[in-house]
């Protein structure tokens, strides 16, 4: 059966939404072209009918994910905003999380076709910041909740160092606010 432009345009994308999902989850290592195409639904030979590489699908992924993240808090307050992401909820579903705190580690080992998407996710995040002092600022709170979800991550679910670290760091984001 032939597949018509329009589905195969939609197939991609879905194929595009269940890679942002996966690599979130696994990281980029941790997800290969068979998991990927039976979670999303296709058999492994498509793979290429859609990609020439895994790591142009990495690339679309991650300006997916971050495109999610955007429009899920473009109008969000700071200080609800902050309170979300360092959440236990947050740090316990990647999968639906901030992409720059699920796979930042992995980006900086891959292709600079990701790193390109990164960075532009970043300096997205910094235009609202007027002048040297905000942009700094900006970027100090960026790496500062980043960080925070990392480190939580690294810790065993169940530590209550794991959510000594997402305290700490939101009520120390929510200090930098009010400064």
């Amino acid at each position: 059966m032939k597949v018509t432009k329009a589905q195969a345009r939609a197939n991609r994308a879905h194929i595009v939404a269940t890679a942002a999902t996966l690599f979130r989850e696994r990281g980029y290592d941790g997800v290969s072209v068979a998991d990927l195409m039976g979670a999303a639904g296709f058999t492994h030979g498509g793979f290429y009918k859609h990609f020439r590489s895994k790591a142009d699908l990495m690339t679309e992924a991650a300006a997916c994910g971050f495109a999610q993240t955007e429009a899920r808090t473009g109008t969000a307050e700071r200080a609800a905003l902050i309170k979300q992401y360092l959440s236990r909820e947050h740090r316990d579903g990647p999968g639906d999380g901030c992409t720059m705190a699920a796979l930042s580690a992995d980006a900086s080992r891959q292709p600079a076709e990701v790193k390109e998407v990164f960075g532009q996710a970043i300096e997205r995040s910094l235009e609202q910041a007027q002048g040297e002092a905000a942009r700094a600022r900006r970027i100090n709170e960026m790496a500062h909740l980043v960080g925070a979800i990392l480190l939580s991550r690294a810790c065993p679910d169940d530590s209550a160092l794991a959510d000594e670290i997402l305290q700490a760091c939101c009520a120390q984001a929510l200090a930098g606010l009010a400064s």
